[in-house]
């Protein structure tokens, strides 16, 4: 069998890794296994923190839902309690997105929860 030096296919394996790690600081960005081991961690924070931006934004909703609610006199939960038995099914993006934009109407769905 004819010997096989696989010199080419690791050094093209190696410039794929250093290409993934452009921008990064110091031995991160073109020493291979610092650079193997930030894109492994990079990519750990990347998976967990799809799951986490989820949490984040629908805390900012029901912040500056929670907000739009006390200028109308209810606090957050009284006026999300209020739209279920009103029958009311808007989620949270769109009522922050109301509160935003159109106060007006946020505080006629304010009085609607309330009655």
């Amino acid at each position: 069998m004819p010997r096989v030096k696989r010199g080419v296919m690791v050094k093209k394996a190696h410039k794929n890794i250093l290409k993934l790690t452009k921008g990064y600081r110091h031995g991160r960005k073109n020493l291979v296994r610092m650079a193997n081991q930030a894109i492994q961690k990079a990519g750990q924070h990347a998976y967990r923190d799809r799951r986490i931006k989820k949490r984040t934004f629908r805390r900012s909703w029901i912040t500056q839902i929670n907000a739009a609610c006390r200028i109308n006199g209810v606090s957050y939960s009284v006026f999300m309690q209020g739209l279920k038995k009103a029958g009311i099914e808007l989620d949270r993006k769109v009522l922050s997105l109301i509160a935003k934009e159109n106060p007006t109407e946020f505080a006629e769905l304010v009085a609607k929860a309330t009655k």
